[in-house]
């Protein structure tokens, strides 16, 4: 019984951080490549000539998301530490 409560406690928390990870992505994204865009091309410097919303979504938004892909393995490799499942190898 004790094992399936850590069980739950580790899929609990893995979800937390999916969760996260998928807000952050999508306000990177969506957020600062469409929504905030015309705020952020007023209100933010030029990024190599480009304004700021515009590099957002066709430069930042990548860099942000293998960020975020490093991010998870940082945070999953913690977790499952915690949890005692890391990786033998």
């Amino acid at each position: 019984m004790k094992e399936q409560t850590a069980q739950c406690a580790h899929w609990h928390a893995s979800i937390r951080i999916v969760i996260s990870i998928l807000l952050i992505w999508f306000l990177v994204s969506l957020g600062c490549g469409v929504l905030f865009r015309e705020y952020l091309d007023t209100h933010m410097p030029t990024v190599g000539g480009a304004p700021f919303g515009f590099w957002m979504a066709q430069q930042g938004s990548i860099l942000s998301f293998i960020g975020l892909l490093l991010l998870y393995r940082f945070l999953m490799n913690r977790l499952d530490k915690k949890h005692g499942l890391e990786d033998a190898s």
